[in-house]
């Protein structure tokens, strides 16, 4: 199990949640799959994919997994019966069929074929470690961290948290490049994209490129700021830091990745677990260290 993404959120209140407590709270909106006439439904699932248990619990740290199911009902198929359906009756009546009429006929097509439509499965993988007051979602997609949160919330009644990051690190990641004043355990790669101030403002992708060239140099002189930036850490990871502090692209060196390599294909559960282990653990350790980089410890909650 080795995360792509990262929001990092921080817990801003005690939280103490034994392991069973929280397995119990999540089973009452344990996943589901669409009823005939539901466009989708989400709820928690097995991380492993299979057996009872909703959460996998491992140092500390728990893992969740969120499954989402939903009905695929092409627009243009529904559509295009809807059409012939019309052309019929004012064929076959001489008179137009007014917009209502329509609306009522394509419900009923919808409700008609829904049950016939296939469905797809995605899976957003989360965990929590209270110890470290971190919440950490895999996703690049602000909508479906939220959805995460808000079902989890839901599920145990109350979920205090604030990104990790509550202020833009635009600054910070703009004087890396224009000081050359990255940290010690950062080396910057060659990938970035830098924007205008203006609100409309150009943007520069660039990638395979030397970010300490004076083309870049003079970009930056210019007023232009940093959004994102490809980087390693500590021979660790490499990923892109955005200006929000989300994480895409995250990958982990061979370095770690080999440190489970002794143990049995065969053997997928210890496999997971020990993936899992070693992964949130780096996760973790990467978020302290975010924390210690942006001084994010500093920022006051509200």
């Amino acid at each position: 199990m080795w995360f792509k993404n990262l929001k990092l959120y921080a817990i801003t209140q005690d939280m103490d949640f034994k392991e069973q407590d929280f397995e119990d709270k999540l089973a009452e909106f344990k996943f589901r799959p669409c009823g005939s006439q539901e466009l989708a439904t989400m709820g928690w699932a097995s991380p492993f994919n299979q057996g009872e248990t909703l959460i996998h619990a491992t140092a500390g740290r728990i893992w969740l997994t969120l499954k989402k199911q939903e009905r695929i009902l092409p627009a243009v198929v529904v559509n295009a019966e809807l059409a012939d359906k019309v052309a019929l009756i004012e064929t076959e009546t001489g008179s137009p069929v007014g917009k209502k009429a329509q609306q009522d006929m394509k419900q009923e097509i919808i409700h008609r074929l829904l049950p016939q439509a296939f469905t797809k499965n995605s899976y957003t993988h989360g965990f929590i470690s209270t110890q470290d007051n971190l919440v950490v979602v895999d996703s690049s997609a602000d909508g479906k961290a939220e959805a995460f949160l808000a079902m989890l919330r839901k599920a145990i009644g109350s979920l205090p948290v604030v990104p990790l990051a509550r202020q833009s690190v635009q600054a910070d990641l703009t004087s890396w490049l224009k000081d050359d004043s990255a940290p010690t355990d950062i080396s910057v790669l060659e990938e970035a994209e830098l924007k205008a101030l203006e609100e409309d403002g150009a943007i520069i992708r660039c990638k395979n490129q030397d970010l300490y060239c004076d083309e870049i140099k003079h970009h930056l002189e210019a007023g232009k700021s940093v959004q994102k930036l490809a980087v390693e850490w500590s021979e660790t990871l490499t990923a892109i830091i955005q200006e929000d502090l989300s994480i895409k692209r995250l990958k982990f060196t061979d370095v770690i990745r080999e440190q489970n390599d002794d143990i049995p294909k065969d053997q997928m559960l210890a496999r997971l677990d020990a993936n899992f282990a070693l992964m949130s653990g780096e996760v973790v350790r990467f978020a302290k260290r975010l924390k210690e980089i942006f001084n994010l410890d500093d920022e006051k909650v509200s």
